[in-house]
């Protein structure tokens, strides 16, 4: 049986620093729209959330080896992948599933779930949906390689939770990375949401060991994500997309240095697409924008 996690798949201003800035402040390009609806402005303020404490982590493994039917009060069932030749490259990879469809936090950036007609394990930025198919990841999961410890964690509701570990495969099983997740979102992110009732979020800035480290998410008041894109020590990096406020469709695509060690320079617009996700300007090669529909 075949196993594999698959993904379904703001700007700087001021002095050059533009990839420096955690603020997202705008940046003027020279593509010809206006900088407003171009690049993000992410809020500076840090709120008070509640972080996950440690004794959780103590707990959820505690009630893991009294009774493994449960998970953090959901009923789960263990399942098993495999890939791979037997032997040294053997993959197995050991996982609970909700049996019963619970949909999984909608602002979570990804989603995971358990194809069990393919039999493999998926990761998704949709929603994941309630068809007998697919079951929602939930609880414990640890993947071998050649019968080692390569990593493992936890999931809640689809999305992960509590610690993941990856360790180097060899007899000293050396550990490689860490981090703490809070139901999707890496344990110390600061959070905002928009004024009202419903709790619904705004953004989502990463920290990591007090940088600012991961992915960013801004949202739109209807959930819809409006920014996303790496930091790396401070520095934005890569692709940055603002999409459109439906299907996750992207409508701008933004291209910053590779990494955080590069040097600083302006980003710069590499494609856009109208509202029916048609490329209608791709840098160098193609300009269709004054006869996009809008």
């Amino acid at each position: 049986m075949v196993a594999g996690i698959g993904l379904l798949l703001l700007g700087g201003c001021g002095q050059p620093q533009w990839n420096s800035d955690y603020n997202l402040n705008q940046a003027r390009l020279k593509s010809g729209a206006k900088s407003s609806d171009l690049l993000a402005s992410a809020d500076s303020a840090k709120p008070v959330i509640e972080l996950p404490k440690e004794e959780e982590e103590k707990t959820a493994k505690r009630k893991q080896k009294r009774n493994r039917r449960y998970f953090m009060s959901y009923k789960v069932k263990r399942g098993f992948v495999k890939s791979g030749r037997r032997g040294d490259h053997e993959v197995v990879e050991t996982f609970s599933y909700l049996p019963e469809y619970e949909a999984p936090n909608p602002y979570a950036p990804d989603k995971y779930m358990f194809d069990s007609k393919k039999g493999k394990l998926y990761r998704t930025r949709n929603t994941i949906e309630d068809n007998g198919r697919y079951h929602v990841l939930h609880g414990p999961y640890i993947k071998k390689i050649g019968g080692e410890v390569v990593e493992e964690g936890y999931f809640y509701v689809g999305t992960k939770h509590l610690r993941w570990e990856k360790y180097r495969k060899g007899e000293e099983q050396i550990l490689v990375d860490k981090e703490h997740f809070d139901k999707g979102f890496l344990r110390d992110a600061v959070v905002t949401y928009y004024d009202g009732p419903d709790k619904k979020i705004k953004e989502v800035i990463p920290y990591e060991y007090g940088e600012v480290q991961g992915t960013y998410y801004r949202f739109y008041e209807n959930g819809q994500v409006e920014w996303s894109g790496q930091y790396d020590k401070g520095r934005k990096i890569g692709l940055w997309i603002k999409h459109y406020d439906f299907r996750n469709r992207r409508h701008y695509e933004y291209q910053y240095p590779k990494t955080a060690y590069e040097a600083t320079a302006e980003p710069y617009l590499l494609k856009e697409y109208d509202r029916h996700g048609t490329l209608i300007y791709e840098k160098d090669k193609l300009d269709k924008r004054s006869q996009a529909q809008r």
